[in-house]
């Protein structure tokens, strides 16, 4: 069974995120911040990273790029919904540091849950 991490500092975002992909049988975790992240990541690897750009303690870009440094193999999803005017600039850096795929909030289940699919198959 895959692995995945899920970090957002919004915790109806984490619930949500959560009760989807455990309905596709995949072994979740969550953290709130980056640096919860992080740790939660070296204690037990994820096969998929989900990450918010928008935290405190430590945004997605600093996680992207750390993740990289570390573990330069895990696959990473990155999110956001804040910095409305400037939304493409983050999404676009965390594309360029390594995420595979990127999501602007609000956004389709389906859309993410194909986006897993593809990684992890």
């Amino acid at each position: 069974m895959a692995r995945i991490l899920i970090i957002d500092d919004d915790v109806h975002i984490l619930a949500m995120l959560r009760m989807m992909l455990e309905r596709e049988n995949y072994d979740v975790m969550d953290a709130i911040n980056g640096k919860e992240g992080l740790k939660r990541h070296r204690k037990a690897p994820a096969d998929l990273i989900i990450t918010d750009i928008f935290m405190p303690e430590k945004d997605g870009i600093e996680t992207i790029r750390e993740l990289r440094r570390d573990f330069p193999g895990v696959s990473i999803i990155a999110m956001s919904g804040g910095g409305k005017n400037d939304l493409g600039t983050y999404l676009g850096v965390a594309k360029a540091l390594g995420a595979l795929y990127t999501f602007a909030k609000p956004f389709e289940n389906e859309e993410l849950l194909n986006a897993v699919r593809e990684i992890l198959y």
